[in-house]
């Protein structure tokens, strides 16, 4: 996401939000749960500059390592509203789960980064379902890739990249759910020989260690792949009509 794209998402959030225009005379109390990516900064932006202040909101954070993580704590009354993937909460409404998007703050985020053990088979006009049998080939071991857990986007993504269109060899590969800070830390320690990560984890990562690859970009990955959204349950749209 860069610098327009994040503005962008920025004034969108405030226009689309449960935060827009509303005055309530006494404040309204909302547990937001987010994911620690660049796709749910605009929400901090708002928070940070006062309009949520101003719109008579007053939010109370709580950090998840994912999506379907914050799902429990979404369908049990935890949280009000998710800041995060929006595949998790297609999965939660086809099991009965209230929950109303309201607004998207990022698309395209995820890549996919090779650890150096791996990188090195990614040699130019090498494909990538060659590249991970060259990897097997030479060590003996088939490639960790490292991404959030099933239902999240980052797992689709990897998913269908892997399957769809790199026409891996499953037999080369092996898939690890972790969540956002644990595929970080394990593609930089090299327990892992790939992961899928977004903003900001891609530019510490490539930071700390430069030998670690990108290797495909979001729309190499998933043309049109989806994104971050905000979004509110049923109950607190119900009980916040105004506010929505």
């Amino acid at each position: 996401m860069d610098r327009r794209q994040f503005l962008l998402a920025g004034s969108s959030l405030l226009a689309a939000t449960p935060f827009a225009g509303v005055r309530a005379q006494a404040p309204i109390a909302a547990r937001i749960g987010y994911i620690p990516i660049i796709g749910t900064a605009p929400i901090f932006v708002a928070n940070g500059e006062g309009w949520l202040k101003q719109a008579g909101i007053e939010p109370a954070f709580t950090v998840f390592e994912s999506g379907p993580n914050m799902i429990q704590a979404l369908a049990s009354g935890t949280i009000d509203l998710y800041v995060a993937g929006v595949a998790p909460l297609a999965v939660a409404r086809s099991r009965g789960v209230d929950i109303r998007v309201v607004a998207s703050t990022a698309t395209g985020e995820n890549v996919f980064v090779a650890a150096p053990a791996l990188a090195k088979f990614f040699t130019a006009g090498t494909a990538a379902a060659a590249a991970f049998k060259a990897h097997k080939a030479a060590t003996g071991k088939v490639a960790r890739l490292a991404t959030q857990p099933a239902g999240s986007v980052p797992n689709t993504v990897l998913q269908y990249w892997l399957w769809e269109v790199a026409k891996a060899d499953k037999a080369d590969v092996e898939i690890v759910p972790m969540g956002i800070d644990a595929t970080q830390q394990a593609v930089l320690a090299g327990a892992v020989e790939g992961a899928i990560v977004r903003e900001p984890a891609l530019t510490i990562v490539q930071t700390r260690n430069p030998g670690i690859k990108l290797i495909a970009g979001g729309e190499e990955l998933f043309p049109g792949q989806p994104g971050t959204v905000v979004a509110a349950s049923g109950n607190f749209v119900t009980k916040n009509p105004d506010a929505v």
